[in-house]
């Protein structure tokens, strides 16, 4: 059992500071407990180190560079809970650019849980066609 306490502000901190790390491109894995879940959409769920870092491996192999618009975001805690809502752009491994409010990629929502200060989990909701090549299968983005 956790005995350790923590104050919203502090689990905000570890939050923005996932977000920081992935932007200056510094690892992040040590924010998160060795036995955390996380899930990016087309991938699934990542449970345990060895599989998050797979995850992230993985994501460093579509996007060439990224950064989270920092200044903009939305964040929401209750509990353990932190939930940050923001905007992004970057450019994909294929030499596409995307930017939210521009291109249909860019917007993200990542849900953590937050103990001990660990990241326990991190689900993370958006959509990962970074180059807008899906289509076919979506006819109003051939428009």
């Amino acid at each position: 059992m956790e005995t350790t306490t923590m104050t919203d502000e502090q689990r905000k901190t570890i939050a923005i500071e996932y977000l920081r790390r992935l932007d200056r491109g510094v690892s992040v894995f040590d924010l998160f407990d060795d036995h955390a879940e996380v899930y990016f959409p087309k991938w699934g769920i990542a449970s345990g180190r060895a599989s998050f870092e797979k995850l992230f491996t993985d994501l460093g192999s579509i996007v060439s560079k990224f950064k989270h618009d920092l200044a903009y975001l939305n964040v929401i805690q209750q509990g353990d809970m932190v939930v940050v809502e923001g905007t992004s752009y970057g450019t994909s491994k294929g030499g596409v650019d995307w930017r939210a409010g521009v291109s249909h990629a860019g917007r993200w929502c990542d849900v953590f849980e937050i103990r001990g200060f660990k990241i326990q989990r991190c689900f993370i909701y958006l959509d990962p066609d970074y180059e807008g090549a899906d289509t076919e299968r979506y006819p109003w983005l051939a428009r």
